[in-house]
């Protein structure tokens, strides 16, 4: 399979000026757990991620008040749609990402998430012997 089978092609744009919590309503609000973030004066989109968004929160700052621009990851990854979701994984895991943004020609196509990846490996008629096997886990 192919990271343009599996990729999101809506992408969600926000501003650096955007505050954390209009970040977040966001994501949650079109269900991803990334957003591009650009500016015209950058030479390249960067992305604010879940995890950006928790580790602000997690150390007591205002998502009210926080920028998003203060907060994004600088380092955006770049797949191709025609990588194999395999390779996508493998680049994913290597980089401890989770999110990769899909250019074709220089445009940006979509974004590819762990969570994608899994939808459609679980959907593909993926098994394993550990299928309906339930595990719990003390909090």
């Amino acid at each position: 399979m192919r990271v343009s089978v599996g990729m999101s092609e809506v992408v969600l744009r926000v501003g650096p000026d955007h505050t954390l919590r209009e970040a977040a309503r966001k994501m949650a609000d079109r269900s991803v757990g990334a957003a591009i973030v650009e500016h015209d004066e950058w030479p390249g989109p960067q992305i604010l991620t879940e995890r950006d968004v928790l580790r602000a929160v997690g150390e007591g700052l205002d998502p009210d008040t926080e920028k998003v621009g203060d907060h994004m990851s600088e380092k955006v990854i770049t797949a191709s749609p025609e990588w194999s979701l395999e390779r996508a994984a493998t680049e994913m895991s290597k980089r401890g990402i989770r999110h990769l943004t899909v250019y074709r020609d220089g445009e940006l196509i979509g974004v590819l998430s762990m969570r994608d990846i899994m939808r459609v490996w679980t959907s593909d008629g993926a098994t394993s012997s550990q299928a309906g096997a339930t595990t719990s886990h003390p909090v």
